[in-house]
C-alpha cells in the first residue's frame, strides 16, 4: 500500500493520460506554464547579463566617478587626488583631460586621408592602471602613449584603416577656433596639426568606446589643449571598492572638497540605471504570461469537476471532509504547476545556452541582424542566470497557479453529496 495521502493519490490518478478532452486541456495547461516560466527566465537572464556586462565594459574603461571643478580646469590636482584617496571607499584616482578633436589619417599612397572627430583623452599611464582595465585590453601594439603616442579602439582602427606605426594628424579645438575666427575676418589661415603615432589598439568590449575614443599622454593632451601649467587637468577619475556606494562617497567628497563636484556613474550612465529599472518592471509584466497559463489550470479543474461530480458526491458520502476534497484538486493543480515549472526551467536554460547560435542561425536564414552591435554595443547577446531570479520565477509561478485553482477546489468542496450523486 502506498504511503502517500489519498488526496495526492487521487490527484495523480485523475491526471493519468486518457483520450479525453480534459487530458488535452491538462497538457495545454502544462505547456502554458512551461512557456510562461521559460520566457521569464530567458528575458530576465538576458537583461541581467546585459546589465552585468554593460557595467563590466563601462567600468573597465571609465571609472565609477569623476571629480571636476565646474566651468574651469583643476589646478594642483595632486593635492586633490591625495584627499580623495584618503576616503576608505576609494580604490584609485587618476587625472584626465578629454575633448573632441579632428583627426586626419596620413596614408602612404596617393589616396586622400580620412577624417573623424573622436574624443581624445589624456591619461597618466601609471595612474590609469588603478582606475581602468585599459592596459590589459591592448590587443595589438603596446600600452605606450609617450612622446605623442596614441591608443585607438578596434572599431576606430577598422573604420579608418589604421595599423600600428601609422601616423595621424590631430587638430586641437583651439586651432580649429583660430581657423574659424580668421575666416570670419576674411583671412585664410591653415590650422597647425600635431602628428601622432599609433602605438596600440585596444578592445574595451564596448562599441562606443572602441569606435569613438582615442588616448594619449596627459602631457601631450595638455599641450594640445593649450594648458601651459602641467598641474592643470579637467578632473580626476575615481575607482571605488563598491560601485553601489557611489552616491554616498560623492557626498563625502563634495563635503571635504568645497567647490568641486563629484559625478557618479549613475548620473553619467543613465542607460545602466534604466536597465536595472526595466528588469524589475519586466518581471511584473511577464508574470502576466504565467497568470494567463494559470487560467488554463482553472478551466481544466472546472471542466474536470463537472465530469467528476458523481465521484465527488460519493467521496463525501463516504466521509470525506470539505478540506480533503479541496486538497485533491489543489494537489492536482500543484502537480500540473510543478510539471510546467520544471519543464519551463529546462526550456529556458536550454534557450539561454544556445541563444547566440540561434541568433547566428536567424541572421544566416533571414539576412537580418537581430542584435546589431552598433546599437547595443555588444558583439554577442549577454545572459546571466542567477539563482535568486530562478527562485523568484519558480516560486511566483507556483503560487499563482495554486491560487488559480482555489475557486474550483472550493466549489468542489461545497457540493451537496445528495445533489452530486443525482448528477447525470
Amino acid at each position: 500500500m502506498s504511503k502517500l495521502p489519498f488526496e495526492l493519490l487521487l490527484a495523480l490518478r485523475y491526471l493519468r493520460p486518457k483520450r479525453t478532452f480534459v487530458s488535452i486541456i491538462t497538457l495545454i495547461s502544462v505547456i502554458g506554464v512551461m512557456l510562461g516560466v521559460a520566457v521569464l527566465i530567458i528575458v530576465i537572464s538576458v537583461m541581467s547579463g546585459f546589465d552585468h556586462d554593460l557595467r563590466e565594459k563601462v567600468f573597465g574603461f571609465a571609472a565609477h566617478m569623476k571629480v571636476v571643478n565646474p566651468h574651469r580646469t583643476m589646478a594642483d590636482y595632486a593635492q586633490v587626488a591625495a584627499k580623495i584617496s584618503s576616503n576608505p571607499n576609494v580604490k584609485g584616482v587618476a587625472p584626465f583631460l578629454i575633448s573632441r578633436v579632428m583627426l586626419e589619417t596620413q596614408p602612404t599612397n596617393q589616396m586622400q586621408g580620412q577624417v573623424d572627430a573622436p574624443y581624445l583623452r589624456g591619461i597618466d599611464l601609471e595612474a590609469e592602471t588603478h582606475v581602468s582595465n585599459l592596459a590589459s585590453n591592448i590587443v595589438e601594439g603596446k600600452y605606450d602613449v609617450k612622446n605623442r603616442g596614441l591608443l585607438i579602439g578596434t572599431e576606430f582602427a577598422s573604420n579608418l584603416g589604421l595599423q600600428i606605426g601609422d601616423r595621424v594628424a590631430i587638430y586641437s579645438p583651439g586651432e580649429l577656433k583660430k581657423m574659424r575666427d580668421s575666416h570670419k575676418k576674411g583671412k585664410d589661415v591653415a590650422p597647425i596639426a600635431s602628428d601622432y603615432e599609433i602605438r596600440g589598439i585596444f578592445n574595451a568590449g564596448y562599441y562606443e568606446f572602441n569606435s569613438g575614443h582615442v588616448l594619449t599622454s596627459l602631457e601631450d593632451a595638455q599641450e594640445l589643449y593649450d594648458l601651459l601649467d602641467s598641474d592643470n587637468v579637467q578632473g580626476l577619475t575615481v575607482a571605488l571598492h563598491d560601485p553601489y556606494k557611489a552616491e554616498k562617497t560623492a557626498d563625502e567628497l563634495e563635503a571635504s572638497l568645497p567647490g568641486l563636484r563629484a559625478i557618479t556613474w549613475m548620473q553619467e550612465s543613465p542607460l545602466m540605471m534604466a536597465v536595472m529599472v526595466e528588469k524589475n518592471v519586466m518581471i511584473y509584466i511577464l508574470f502576466f504570461i504565467v497568470l494567463v497559463a494559470a487560467f488554463g489550470i482553472t478551466c481544466t479543474l472546472i471542466t474536470f469537476i463537472m465530469m467528476k461530480t458523481r465521484e465527488i458526491g460519493m467521496m463525501k458520502a463516504l466521509g470525506a471532509s470539505n478540506f480533503q476534497i479541496m486538497r485533491v484538486f489543489l494537489g492536482q493543480s500543484l502537480i500540473i504547476s510543478i510539471m510546467g515549472v520544471f519543464a519551463g526551467v529546462g526550456l529556458g536554460l536550454l534557450a539561454i545556452a544556445y541563444r547566440n547560435q540561434f541568433l547566428h542561425f536567424m541572421r544566416r536564414a533571414t539576412g537580418f541582424e537581430l542584435f546589431p552591435p552598433s546599437i547595443y554595443n555588444f558583439t554577442d547577446l549577454p545572459a546571466l542566470v542567477t539563482p535568486g531570479d530562478i527562485l523568484i520565477i519558480c516560486g511566483g509561478s507556483l503560487v499563482i497557479c495554486v491560487l488559480a485553482a482555489g475557486f474550483p477546489a472550493w466549489h468542489a468542496s461545497r457540493l451537496n453529496p445528495v445533489e452530486a450523486l443525482r448528477h447525470e
